[in-house]
């Protein structure tokens, strides 16, 4: 999700749910350490429980990174050990690591001495010609031998060479039911199905089938209302912040009234809420006038009230 899950995301996204755990971006530990990049690590505190995504190989770099999001007041700093981009495997990170589970162990155990929040990992079940079922358990045990106890696991194999990152989305078969096997054999630990999910009723599925979490991505940005506009109620058992997309659009209107004070611009923000009414009817006049509008200088709150109006008169026509 890199590129995308930015903190205007993230604050959107919280308005839905209020118990959802968020992640951020990718960010690389050299992007922080050597890079002095600080600025990745802005938040909202409204973005509560939310954790920071770290992308990198070295021990000590990992730790200092985990050090500075845990000082930011990070809930959990995660290790990616799933992305399959080029960049990201130029840095020697992300799903080539698969192949170096003794590695990640280290890693993974100089974070968690760095800091007192939790350190979990997000993996893949293997990548190239690795098979999953004797490379997944083997990678699992090695790791949590450090003391991690929680993992999102991406029930797709990644091809590191041949295979764009979209097609590493869409073309390696799904296993599902080795992720899950992964929790008859390690029934202390917390692990969440990643992949391919794309609807709350799937992401309960998984859980009523005995995971324990659903990390869902793409889905929850393209369709951000249908997938956590009822999930504090229907996976939480809590009562649902907002009744419906209109509020979250109108919940969002003080915080892009701010950004937009501060020197930001408005498609910043509303380039993550084009979704809201996926499905729904005055979605097409809502993304139009959004997607035309946002972009314009001195662009601020009044396009999203009039993209508001367009689905309200949509809706009652």
């Amino acid at each position: 999700m890199m590129d995308w899950t930015d903190r205007h995301c993230r604050f959107l996204h919280r308005q839905l749910s209020r118990r959802a755990l968020l992640y951020t971006e990718m960010v690389t530990a050299p992007a922080l350490v050597r890079g002095g990049a600080l600025h990745l690590l802005d938040f909202d505190e409204a973005e509560h429980p939310v954790a920071l995504q770290l992308g990198g190989s070295d021990p000590a770099e990992l730790a200092q990174a985990a050090r500075l999001g845990a000082a930011r007041g990070y809930d959990e700093i995660n290790l990616n050990v799933g992305c399959p981009s080029d960049r990201v495997q130029s840095g020697t990170f992300g799903a080539v690591l698969m192949k170096s589970p003794g590695l990640v162990a280290d890693c993974v155990k100089a974070m968690q001495d760095a800091v007192d929040v939790p350190v979990t990992v997000k993996c893949r079940i293997g990548v190239d010609d690795q098979t999953p079922e004797e490379v997944l358990p083997e990678f699992i045990a090695r790791v949590a031998a450090t003391g991690v106890s929680r993992f999102a696991i991406h029930a797709r194999k990644a091809w590191l060479q041949g295979l764009s990152p979209k097609e590493n989305r869409d073309i390696p078969p799904l296993d599902y039911p080795l992720v899950q096997a992964m929790k008859g054999l390690f029934p202390a630990l917390h692990l969440s199905v990643n992949g391919g999910i794309a609807t709350l009723d799937a992401a309960i599925a998984f859980l009523d089938a005995g995971m324990d979490g659903a990390m869902i991505g793409r889905a929850a940005y393209h369709s951000p209302w249908d997938i956590l506009g009822r999930a504090d109620s229907r996976v939480f058992g809590v009562a649902d912040p907002l009744p419906g997309p209109e509020a979250a659009a109108e919940a969002m209107l003080p915080y892009i009234a701010a950004h937009i004070a501060a020197g930001g611009r408005l498609h910043q923000v509303t380039r993550h809420m084009l979704g809201l009414f996926a499905g729904q009817p005055g979605a097409r006049q809502w993304r139009r006038i959004l997607s035309e509008g946002a972009p314009r200088d001195g662009a601020g709150p009044e396009v999203v009230e009039t993209a508001l109006a367009a689905v309200a008169q949509a809706r009652a026509a």
